[in-house]
């Protein structure tokens, strides 16, 4: 699919080497609005994790109490998105080139039968109450995409709703109410009132939008990529608010801490984090990441007590303090050229772990000393990770 900004692929061979990566929990996830209250409700102590490996037609299931791959499960060609319902049970693969999603039962691997939503599945994302997944599927760029819903008991379609072109990312409201639809060559985001499943006037947004994430509160969606800004939509009445400037260039990923305080937004071209004060929607002085330009940000997770940004960025990963803007020391993650990309965090905040598109690894991170230890073997291109329930997602292997 064609972008006016640089694709995943694109971007990544400027860098010494390439890289592909997709979504994981890009934003603010359901629980995280509990931050500080401990693992959000249906989310076990030693939640698994649930590596996509693009080029191998598998998910990799890893343990995170051990730091070990437990199983490897085959689902369809090109999975590029992973979402996880509210009560933990089951996760939902988007098949890229099979135009279906593989509902995959956690607690013991095993991968059902594939449901068919047409068209490229690009992104996916669980109503808070657990009951329906929505997916996003492109259909050229030429031609309207689709969001399918998916009633969870049974695991059936519905009826697909009409939106943009190249629909890509997605967020929902914590309370389930409005659905929001990124649609890239539209220039647009659609929201879709959830009860109806009805698609509202969708709403302009510049040129070549491609980052889109939820406020915890659910007053605000933050949409990036036209002309160095992001640009706020409330919630109540699907209105855009004065964008607001952040230089830097292309935007590859967007995180809010779980406080609400403060955007975070990785910009590809300056190799710099931007913060954003979202009180007074403000953007603060860029943060350099003491890497060189073949290391740019690529993917943000933010730890849940709010105090910490990690950013994977191609051979490291590199912790940034809420409370001061500062970057930390590097993380190296394995060899050079790693392919650091996507990046989740556990619920209880004492791990994170990095994809690495390029040497088909997981690697964790011990958060209290910054630590990498030993990557973990999973499958060829991991590109899409997860491991608990999500307010919005974005498939950045489409951008």
């Amino acid at each position: 699919m064609v972008s006016m900004r640089p694709s995943r692929r694109a971007a990544a061979s400027a860098a010494p080497a390439a890289l592909a990566v997709l979504v994981g929990a890009v934003t603010m996830s359901a629980g995280a609005a509990a931050a500080g209250r401990g693992i959000p409700a249906g989310v076990p102590a030693h939640p698994r994790l649930l590596v996509a490996n693009r080029g191998s037609r598998t998910v990799t299931v890893i343990s995170t109490a051990t730091n070990r791959a437990a199983k490897r499960i085959r689902v369809g060609r090109l999975p590029q998105a992973i979402a996880i319902t509210p009560d933990y049970r089951t996760a939902y693969v988007g098949n890229g080139l099979s135009g279906t999603v593989t509902p995959i039962r956690i607690a013991t691997g095993t991968a059902l039968a594939p449901i068919t939503v047409g068209g490229v599945p690009a992104a996916i994302v669980i109503s808070p109450d657990g009951k329906f997944a929505y997916v996003a599927s492109g259909n050229g760029n030429n031609h309207a995409g689709t969001v399918t819903p998916i009633r969870a008991t049974t695991n059936t379609a519905l009826a697909p709703i009409t939106v943009g072109v190249h629909p890509l990312a997605l967020a929902i409201t914590p309370d389930g109410s409005i659905l929001y639809v990124l649609n890239q060559m539209s220039h647009t985001v659609t929201p879709i009132r959830t009860a109806t499943r009805k698609a509202l006037t969708p709403i302009p947004t510049g040129d070549n939008p491609h980052v889109l994430v939820m406020a915890p509160d659910g007053k605000t969606v933050y949409v990036a990529g036209p002309n160095d800004t992001v640009l706020p939509i409330r919630t109540a009445t699907n209105t855009a608010g004065k964008p607001i400037p952040v230089p830097g260039g292309v935007v590859l990923d967007m995180a809010i801490t779980p406080d609400g305080k403060r955007l975070y937004v990785a910009n590809f071209e300056q190799n710099v984090v931007t913060p954003v004060r979202l009180a007074t929607r403000t953007a603060g002085k860029p943060i350099p990441l003491g890497t060189d330009s073949g290391d740019p940000p690529f993917g943000l997770a933010v730890t849940p007590n709010s105090k910490t940004v990690y950013v994977a960025a191609q051979s490291f990963v590199v912790p940034i303090r809420t409370a001061t803007n500062k970057a930390l020391k590097p993380i190296k993650i394995g060899s050079a050229g790693a392919g650091a990309f996507a990046i989740v965090i556990t619920p209880d905040g004492t791990m994170a772990y990095s994809a690495n598109s390029n040497n088909g690894t997981v690697t964790p991170i011990r958060i209290a000393t910054n630590t990498a230890l030993r990557p973990i073997r999973v499958g060829n291109r991991p590109e899409a990770i997860a491991i608990m329930p999500t307010l919005a997602t974005l498939c950045r292997t489409c951008v």
